[in-house]
């Protein structure tokens, strides 16, 4: 009683601080948003104004002069691209003849280290919960898999093989001469033989294979990074520039436990895409020619009839005919089709979904303006995702692989069945920053908390 009472107090005590640090981070970004109003207003003068709005205007027209080069062909890609480049430096040459780009510089300088500030507070206020593990004792029997073929050749090229068996794990090869080997099927071996933990160095889909099986039989999870981009180690916090790192799960771990989502039955660890990439991903000359291959595809997906027409049903909202559609185990931090990029946590126990909907240059350029805000730009969290098409069988990328499913798909998330085993020397999850909510900025500078984000923000 006295423990969990001492717990509380220093949660509270936590907190408190907490939000007195960020109150005084959110009075600063409301004094440097201030501070470029007097910039700009001083330094403009009566037609200085226009000018200044000309900038908005500029970017406004490279967003519409990108939707122009991704949605149409031949001359109309050729202006549309002309358009995006010309129109920023037009804006830049045009500050610059005027005597305003001192103004500008300092007003967006002002604006910049405003919203730095705004994100510093509402970072002040989120303390992750759940994902800081209890420490764990070294496996007896660890089985690792591992594709010889993920990353160009990590696995070779970092010794992981030898540097495992050393640490008393078994290894099964994926990916050599003698053919392509089911990680399922091995990973299922591994536990009937007594393994008393799972790991996979490979990619993020070879990921979720095993630790389904892992799932299934509560057994801990090991990921090495030594796939192309690994998403999933990245918001584990693990190196992914140095995989042999991942190895120290083995003999100084901690565990805690993420969710695991599933799509018609199959596992994911980050996405399922719908839409516009999925489709994408389908053709075979996309692995050797990425950008060639959606330039040419694009356009007849966001304009013709070559693209499916999806129709997204979640918890509590209804989303029609997204051009691409994204859901992720858990939410991304920001919901920017520019940026974001990071899971702040992994066991929310909740899908993340993001729409995206862009009809024509004008809400191109929109987007641009607003990026995340824009109205063409969906974001929520359900549990249960029902995806419904105009078609019988529809393409999807399940963690980058590409696959063809029969409709409706249903993707749905299992809260905190996957025991993952990480190093407890990692370097952690690089900070996500929050998409700025002013009015949330406000109440907080004028010493109005709302109750409900400190009550998310602190686990007491």
């Amino acid at each position: 009683m006295n423990e969990t009472r001492t717990k509380w107090t220093l949660a509270t005590t936590h907190l408190h601080g907490g939000v007195g640090r960020a109150r005084g981070w959110a009075r600063l970004a409301l004094l440097l948003v201030a501070g470029c109003a007097a910039v700009v207003a001083g330094g403009a003068g009566s037609g200085g104004w226009l000018v200044l709005l000309t900038g908005l205007a500029g970017l406004a027209l490279a967003g519409a002069g990108v939707w122009w080069m991704l949605a149409h062909r031949g001359g109309a890609r050729l202006l549309g691209g002309l358009l995006a480049v010309t129109a920023p430096v037009g804006v830049l040459v045009l500050y610059a003849a005027s005597g305003l780009w001192v103004v500008a510089v300092g007003a967006l300088a002002l604006w910049a280290g405003a919203l730095a500030s705004a994100r510093a507070a509402l970072r002040t206020l989120r303390r992750p919960k759940g994902m800081h593990g209890h420490k764990a004792l070294p496996p007896l029997r660890p089985v690792l898999i591992m594709n010889v073929r993920s990353g160009g050749g990590k696995v070779e090229k970092y010794g992981l093989v030898e540097r495992a068996e050393a640490l008393g794990a078994k290894v099964v090869l994926l990916g050599t001469d003698d053919g392509w080997t089911d990680p399922v099927a091995e990973a299922r071996r591994a536990v009937a033989e007594g393994a008393d933990l799972l790991g996979v160095a490979g990619g993020d889909g070879t990921q979720a294979l095993v630790a389904a099986v892992a799932a299934e039989h509560d057994l801990p999870f090991v990921v090495i990074a030594a796939g192309t981009r690994n998403h999933f180690a990245m918001d584990l916090g693990l190196d992914r520039t140095d995989p042999v790192r991942s190895l120290d799960a083995l003999t100084s771990g901690v565990e805690f436990r993420v969710d695991l989502g599933d799509v018609d039955g199959r596992p994911f660890v980050n996405t399922v895409s719908f839409g516009a990439y999925a489709e994408i991903v389908q053709n075979p000359q996309y692995r050797d020619a990425k950008a060639t291959t959606t330039l040419d595809h694009l356009p007849d997906l966001l304009l013709g009839d070559g693209g499916t027409t999806l129709d997204v049903r979640t918890d509590d909202a209804h989303v029609h005919a997204p051009q691409a559609l994204l859901v992720s185990n858990n939410a991304y931090a920001r919901a920017d089709p520019l940026g974001g990029g990071r899971r702040p946590r992994l066991d929310t126990g909740q899908l993340g979904v993001i729409g995206i909907r862009v009809e024509g240059a004008a809400q191109a350029a929109e987007l641009a303006l607003l990026g995340e805000r824009a109205s063409g730009i969906t974001s929520l969290t359900s549990r249960r995702v029902v995806v419904e098409a105009d078609r019988d069988r529809i393409p999807v990328a399940v963690d980058g692989e590409a696959l063809d499913l029969p409709t409706p798909v249903v993707c749905t998330v299992r809260p905190s069945v996957l025991r993952m085993r990480v190093p407890r020397h990692r370097p952690g999850a690089a900070y996500a920053p929050p998409t700025v909510d002013w009015r949330r900025i406000v109440r907080l500078a004028l010493g109005h908390p709302d109750p409900r984000t400190i009550k998310d923000a602190y686990d007491v």
